[in-house]
């Protein structure tokens, strides 16, 4: 069976899930295997979840309601604006369970990666009316770079749950349009009410997907009345969140924040940036990039279009390789078993059947799949412009300078923290950090970008005269600044730092070395202006 008789009644479901539970278990296995080399290489989260972390904590600290601001993201803090969902959840497990901050930002996304492999399969298997492509989709999703660096991160808090409620919104929507079940109606208004409150991206490529099934399976008014309650009843039982947001911030919040992440319609360019093969990578650049163009080429050919529509359609309007990719895994899945498998059987001189290749394909990408998303998961693989993939933001050395500045200076202290740690130390010392673009995009396209680019601006100085030129231009007084020493991160790309910078720091009258360990150093700042009050606070070393 396949799309093209997907109306039939007699579906796959039909034939037991003890069979499903086998074609899906080597999607399963994988990804729970990268989840274990991921927490062996990781002992402290890749990415930031800083500011996510400290969200949950002050919403756990005002009894559950709604903050108005997060302090100490830059000067005044930042509106609260995200959608709340897992930040409440963060926050109840924190308080029913006792679990470190940092220890749930390693280990829930993890989980929840492979929890979205069922309703990933789920959808596929129903879709594509095969159980072995639906297996081949979820095991080339599991081991798919793009996605596991989005989800198996500190942020996947946030993006992995959204991620598994849009997979299993959408699995509910194609039986509610195909089999004109009206039952699927509540589930897919929980879902899709789940995914509004979880995250804003993975809200359009649910509403996204979901239209799409629409026009490919009903294209009726009861089905338009469907999608409509589906839609719009998300958003009326949302209404509590978003209304109280734009009563604290206006409606201006919503419309800053629009943009400053790339932006809903901004992925048309990404169309042909996902059919470039990246040359350092043969095996990985061909099958995420090549074969999805020649299997769009394929299913046009068999007039067969909704995987292209629907893979040029999340590459147009959202522009993110993580969705673009899992709908490029369908399409892998149906050219190597479909057009490539048939190819063989018909070619081949030692007979090859459709068993053979189906169990080729799954070993295959199990294997070599498995070794490269290893690879990726353990940060050896060169990715960001060259810099290690899923960098940790934060070390060993950072937490105990973070809980150093927390103990030893003034709940009033702020602090310029150079490089990417700067997402963690809000959240981890209680302290203001004055430069950093986290939350910022709430505030609107301007201020966003001013605290991106001082932040880089300032993680890029190697000299006393750099730091003190540049944050005086931005009219930046802060009370101390904090230094990585040796290999450190800016927006994911690694840098070297030599002893330069903390030289030259020294030698300044302007700076004193307030405290230093084998990977951070933190000056006070010396002046008129600023450190005032602050020579009774102890150094430590």
């Amino acid at each position: 069976m396949t799309e093209q008789n997907l109306s039939q009644n007699t579906t796959v479901r039909e034939q037991g899930w003890k069979r499903d539970a086998r074609w899906l278990a080597p999607a399963l296995l994988a990804g729970s295997v990268l989840f274990v080399v991921y927490l062996r290489s990781h002992p402290y989260p890749s990415f930031g979840a800083g500011l996510y972390l400290l969200i949950a904590e002050r919403i756990s600290e005002a009894g559950y309601a709604l903050p108005e601001t997060i302090p100490h993201y830059t000067k005044g803090g930042v509106p609260f604006s995200y959608p709340p969902l897992m930040f409440y959840t963060v926050a109840a497990i924190r308080d029913l369970t006792g679990i470190d901050p940092i220890a749930i930002s390693r280990y829930l996304p993890g989980v929840v990666t492979i929890a979205y492999l069922v309703p990933l399969y789920l959808f596929a298997r129903d879709l594509l009316g095969s159980r072995p492509q639906a297996a081949l989709t979820s095991l080339l999703v599991a081991v798919t770079p793009p996605v596991l660096q989005w989800h198996i991160s500190a942020g996947g808090i946030v993006r992995a749950p959204a991620f598994l409620f849009a997979l299993s919104g959408v699995y509910a929507g194609l039986r509610l349009y195909r089999d004109s079940d009206p039952r699927w109606i509540v589930v897919s208004l929980a879902l899709f009410t789940l995914t509004v409150l979880t995250h804003p991206v993975y809200t359009v490529f649910f509403a996204l997907t979901y239209f799409l099934l629409f026009a490919q399976f009903d294209r009726t008014l009861t089905g338009l009345v469907w999608g409509a309650v589906v839609g719009f009843g998300g958003l009326l039982l949302s209404a509590p969140w978003w209304t109280q947001v734009m009563s604290y911030h206006g409606i201006d919040v919503f419309t800053a924040a629009a943009g400053t992440h790339g932006g809903i319609g901004g992925g048309i360019p990404s169309v042909s940036a996902l059919l470039e093969i990246p040359l350092e990578s043969a095996f990985f650049g061909t099958l995420w990039s090549l074969v999805p163009a020649l299997g769009i080429v394929y299913l046009l050919k068999e007039r067969r279009f909704f995987l292209p529509v629907w893979f040029v359609a999340v590459t147009a309007v959202i522009g993110k390789a993580r969705f673009s990719l899992v709908a490029g895994s369908f399409i892998t899945a149906v050219f190597l078993l479909e057009c490539v498998g048939a190819w063989l059987k018909n070619e081949s001189s030692v007979g090859v059947g459709r068993r053979e290749v189906v169990t080729v394909a799954l070993v295959l990408i199990a294997t070599v799949g498995l070794a490269g998303g290893a690879m990726y998961a353990t940060g050896d693989v060169n990715a960001h412009a060259g810099s290690p993939s899923l960098p940790q933001f934060i070390t060993h050395d950072d937490v105990e300078a973070m809980e150093w500045a927390e103990e030893n200076t003034k709940p009033s202290a702020t602090f310029v923290v150079q490089g990417d740690a700067a997402e963690w130390f809000p959240q981890q010392a209680h302290r203001t950090m004055l430069v950093g673009p986290w939350g910022v995009e709430w505030k609107g396209h301007e201020p966003y970008n001013r605290q991106l680019g001082l932040f880089r601006e300032v993680s890029s100085c190697n000299s006393a005269h750099c730091m003190s030129q540049t944050l005086s231009e931005a009219g930046v007084s802060p009370d101390y600044i904090y230094l990585p020493k040796g290999e450190f991160t800016v927006r994911g790309m690694q840098y070297q730092r030599t002893s330069r910078l903390a030289m030259s720091m020294h030698l300044s009258p302007r700076y004193r070395t307030v405290y230093e360990n084998d990977g951070v150093i933190v000056f006070e700042v010396l002046g008129d202006e600023q450190g005032k009050g602050q020579s009774g606070e102890k150094a430590g070393h």
